[in-house]
């Protein structure tokens, strides 16, 4: 262990999990869109785990979102206007986000997010429980991060993004989505290897 290490001690080693997890998002976001034409795989969609860890209650879908002053907001939404056509925004949206867009794991946030249905049963369970863990394992990575949850207002950067980002593959996305912020708390987390 380097004395930069040993001097930051819990503080280094917080963001050099932080920044691993979204490296390695990036690129199996990138490749999510690349090779598998946007559908969600294994390594953007966790187990969750609630309480002692034994309650499983499924997967979730996981949005990365960019920082603030890296916002697309603005593109994604005007490839939605652009066209009705779906095939033809699903294709512009496979194009935008396989270039550059995961290029650069610092400007995202660190906080995931995902949406629910309304009256979702799931996001009542994660959001009554306030934290959960999330198991991310694929490409002989994994990822257990222990996280808190907050139910996003509809004024919330986060739940704009994550709905302009969402409506490009899926335009019927009802107006009352509910969308969850999932806030790792990195001290707690870890990966293997």
């Amino acid at each position: 262990m380097s004395s930069v290490s040993v001097l930051l001690g819990d503080s280094y080693a917080k963001y050099r999990l932080k920044d691993k997890f979204l490296k390695w998002q990036c690129l199996v976001r990138q490749i999510m869109m690349r090779e598998h034409l946007g559908k969600p795989t294994n390594s953007v969609m966790p187990e969750v785990f609630l309480g002692n860890k034994s309650e499983n209650i499924g997967t979730i879908i996981t949005i990365m979102n960019k920082l603030p002053m890296y916002s697309v907001i603005p593109e994604m939404l005007h490839m939605s206007r652009k066209t009705f056509d779906v095939a033809q925004r699903r294709s512009q949206a496979l194009q935008y986000f396989s270039a550059t867009y995961y290029q650069k794991p610092s400007q995202f946030s660190e906080i995931l997010t995902a949406t629910f249905q309304s009256r979702s049963q799931g996001a009542n369970l994660i959001t009554r429980a306030s934290t959960c863990s999330l198991v991310f394992e694929a490409y002989a990575q994994r990822f257990e991060l222990e996280c808190t949850v907050e139910d996003l207002s509809d004024k919330n950067p986060l739940f704009i993004s994550t709905l302009a980002h969402n409506r490009l593959f899926n335009p019927d996305l009802p107006a009352d989505t509910r969308v969850l912020g999932v806030a790792p708390d990195w001290n707690a987390s870890r990966s293997s290897p």
